[in-house]
């Protein structure tokens, strides 16, 4: 009975959690995002995209893993939370400290970014990491609706004020610092509002410094730091590489180019982190009640993967035309798109398997596959980018994350001993081949490539029942608690 109940929990918390996130983060990334770049430029976009990107990659110094390790722990033990949420919060600014004087350093001595942007940056890095330990806590206690409306909160803040830079209104203007600035503010807000929230649910606190304490939780964190300072470098490095080995503005125009490409992935991507936002907790607390998890994780993989199917392949296809729409007629780089958005369904994989393995504390093989994505990453892009630039480093991921996606996946079977499921695996490849078909047949159906797009959408849809790759008893029973 407790499976059932935390099945149909997880299946109507994550629907609020998506239709929240789909009302919101899209308008940002398709709207928002795309207006800006358009008017300060691809060259002056580059620029902030690389420090951005840079100010990510070094965001491990500040959180060390206390996120995942934060959120496990609470969710097995909801008592700890008044005792341990000072002392870590403590530790967090600290983290904070260094990650910002380290970061700096690097990024301003040898890699000679803006100091400026750079600082305010690595202050918005901050504030986002602080919001997702803040988050953490809630996702711990199954607090997923209230958590749900934070995880959007600070891109309504910022919508409202780029808006009002894009409009001209109250005289204000867009410029990529400003773009910054309008960011700093969103993070700051809700980092505010997420602290006073989870304060309400502690029963006692008191910021203070132990040494012990704080040496214990790094120990038992360093596992999830290292992996997620790996995952970050595959993920994120491929801009720096464009700038650094392209010369002049080329690399600066190249990673604004990328970045194109990049931003709906990201927003996919997106998408899918809410998937592992709720089954961290979710595998955490039924691995600790030795629970039979194969049935949630099959749930949750036919749930993402279908869609993360859909719209990887109908990509390939449509790409150009969503550039053109998205940027109002520019279609330079949209086969970086067509290629980038094939890694959503291999993230996926990463976002269940991956979370399961985190889950178990299997931190140690993820890790191997994660320095093992590094090195393939980063010799993939010495060999592509002199060649395919932008978009040879976009092949270069796709590469990455198909390999590390398919070794989680692996691992996963190997240390739970799940069943190959064979049925599964038709289902999967029938489905991949009637996507294929039905994007080939529809794509040129009407003058109108949305009414396309859409007759598109309904068969792949109708497939995705007809394959079995959705199975409405089967949703309907968990909800149902049978």
């Amino acid at each position: 009975m407790r499976a059932s109940v935390q099945k149909k929990k997880f299946i109507f918390d994550l629907a609020i959690l998506l239709v929240l996130n789909l009302l919101i983060k899209p308008f940002w990334t398709i709207i928002i995002e795309p207006k800006v770049q358009g008017q300060i430029g691809d060259v002056a976009y580059g620029k902030y995209f690389v420090v951005f990107n840079f100010s990510l990659l070094l965001n491990i110094l500040l959180d060390f893993g206390l996120t995942n390790f934060n959120n496990k722990n609470i969710a097995q033990n909801h008592h700890l939370l008044s005792k341990h949420f000072s002392k870590m919060l403590g530790l967090k600014f600290a983290l904070g400290l260094f990650y910002l004087i380290i970061s700096l350093f690097i990024g301003f001595v040898f890699l000679q970014y803006d100091f400026k942007m750079m600082l305010i940056l690595c202050v918005n890095v901050f504030f986002l990491s602080f919001i997702l330990f803040l988050r953490s806590n809630l996702q711990a206690l199954h607090l997923f609706r209230l958590d749900s409306i934070i995880s959007v909160l600070d891109r309504v803040i910022m919508i409202a004020i780029v808006s009002c830079m894009l409009l001209h209104v109250f005289g204000f203007h867009i410029s990529a610092m400003n773009f910054v600035y309008a960011q700093t503010a969103g993070y700051a807000l809700t980092a505010v509002i997420s602290f006073i929230i989870v304060l309400n649910k502690t029963h006692t606190f008191k910021l203070n410094w132990d040494w012990a304490f704080n040496m214990m939780v790094l120990k038992k964190s360093f596992p999830y730091a290292v992996l997620v300072l790996l995952m970050t470098f595959y993920n994120r490095f491929d801009s720096l590489m464009i700038e650094k080995m392209l010369p002049g503005e080329l690399g600066e125009k190249q990673s604004g180019i990328y970045a194109k490409g990049f931003r709906l992935l990201d927003a996919a991507n997106q998408i899918a982190y809410l998937f592992s936002v709720q089954l961290l907790p979710l595998f955490s607390r039924m691995l600790k009640h030795r629970e039979n998890v194969e049935n949630v994780v099959k749930l949750s993989f036919t749930l993402l993967l279908t869609p993360a199917l859909i719209v990887s392949i109908s990509t390939i296809f449509y790409a150009k035309h969503f550039f053109e729409k998205i940027y109002t007629g520019d279609t330079e780089g949209y086969m970086i798109l067509a290629v980038l958005m094939n890694c959503f369904t291999a993230i996926s994989l990463t976002y269940i398997f991956g979370t399961l393995l985190t889950a178990s504390g299997n931190l140690k093989k993820q890790n191997y596959v994660a320095l093992g994505g590094i090195v393939v990453n980063v010799v993939l892009n010495f060999i592509l980018i002199p060649k395919y630039f932008a978009l040879g480093s976009a092949i270069s991921s796709l590469v990455t994350q198909l390999l590390t996606g398919i070794l989680q996946v692996w691992i996963c079977y190997k240390v739970f001993n799940f069943k190959v499921n064979k049925r599964l695996l038709i289902a999967i490849f029938t489905f991949i081949a009637g996507l294929v078909l039905i994007n080939y047949f529809t794509f040129n159906l009407t003058a109108q490539w949305m009414v396309n797009f859409i007759i598109m959408l309904i068969f792949s849809g109708l497939l995705a029942f007809i394959t079995g790759m959705v199975n409405p008893k089967s949703i309907l029973r968990f909800i149902k608690y049978k």
